[in-house]
């Protein structure tokens, strides 16, 4: 479970920060753009969460 929500935690963390490049580049549009940060920054919110929450449930 802790390296699935890992592995996730950097596909939203690339969803936040690939996107601008790409609109640098002119690959996607700026309304794309927006978009995809919008869900890797929801994401990595909901992850984050998940993760803490799951590392108070672990037993010592």
């Amino acid at each position: 479970m802790k390296k699935i929500l890992f592995l996730l935690s950097i596909v939203c963390l690339l969803l936040t920060l690939l996107p601008s490049f790409m609109v640098y580049a002119g690959l996607i549009s700026l309304q794309l753009n927006k978009t995809l940060m919008l869900v890797g920054t929801m994401g990595w919110f909901l992850l984050a969460a998940l993760k803490m929450n799951a590392a108070q449930h672990q037993p010592s």
